[in-house]
């Protein structure tokens, strides 16, 4: 099972995401949510780093629970959240 308990996120300009970290036991995986999701959930969000952060921090549960059931143990290193995930 998947936790997210390192709430470190950071924004990607090369991808245009945010991303972040789950944990499945000893083993790490990245997660990209990307600005079109980030608008999708929170339409207000300002097309800005900040306000893609600010986004994600507001928009957390849904966010890490969308990844806990993209997320396949051991299938892949990352994951990309899109708006159809949501």
């Amino acid at each position: 099972m998947i936790d997210f308990p390192n709430h470190s996120r950071s924004y990607d300009r090369t991808r245009h995401a945010v991303r972040f970290w789950g944990y499945d036991s000893a083993i790490e995986a990245s997660f990209f949510i990307d600005e079109g999701a980030l608008k999708q959930i929170q339409p207000g969000a300002h097309a800005t780093e900040s306000g893609f952060l600010n986004a994600f921090d507001c928009n957390r549960d849904l966010i890490c629970a969308t990844a806990a059931r993209k997320y396949v143990r051991g299938s892949r290193g990352s994951y990309d959240l899109l708006a159809g995930d949501f």
